[in-house]
């Protein structure tokens, strides 16, 4: 069971402040997927630099891109990835807006609370609209998704597409 949370989680830039958290998570995804990933070993050595490179608008994907992590005091909830625009591929697959909450603190409603502050964000760069794709599979992400006002936009390569529409 998680702690309870002190403040309501924000999205801010990564911060080192949260490593032991965010530590934890990736520790629980790569049991829930049974993969070690190559990423919690270099965080673990290095997670100052895991931060840095997260930092700002980066080139992600070859479009610019911002990376918030969702956070409530030193616990680290989630993490939302915004694409300012789309390639053909992102079109496709991928969409704008990524997101994921740590295993250890989904269906709590965060997931749905994270994405309303990231389509905030996505406006506050001026986006009209932003494209989110999700496993078929998915079925809290795809909740998630129309909680925030997601529309169907069929299914590629066993994604699942949706346009969120924001008001400027």
């Amino acid at each position: 069971m998680p702690p309870i949370l002190a403040e309501p989680p924000r999205l801010q830039q990564p911060t080192v402040a949260v490593r032991e958290s965010w530590l934890a998570a990736e520790r629980a995804h790569s049991a829930e997927t049974g993969v070690h990933s190559e990423l919690l070993r270099r965080a673990t050595a290095e997670f100052g630099a895991l931060v840095a490179v997260r930092q700002g608008t980066l080139r992600w994907w070859g479009v610019p891109t911002t990376v918030f992590w969702y956070i409530s005091g030193a616990h680290y909830i989630g993490e939302l990835v915004i694409r300012h625009e789309l390639t053909p591929e992102l079109a496709r697959i991928g969409g704008n807006v990524g997101y994921s909450i740590a295993p250890q603190w989904r269906r709590q409603g965060h997931g749905t609370r994270m994405l309303a502050d990231g389509l905030a964000e996505c406006r506050a760069l001026g986006l009209r609209r932003v494209l989110i794709t999700c496993r078929c599979d998915n079925e809290p992400s795809r909740r998630v998704i129309l909680a925030n006002g997601g529309v169907p936009n069929g299914s590629t390569d066993g994604e699942d597409r949706f346009w969120i529409y924001l008001d400027t």
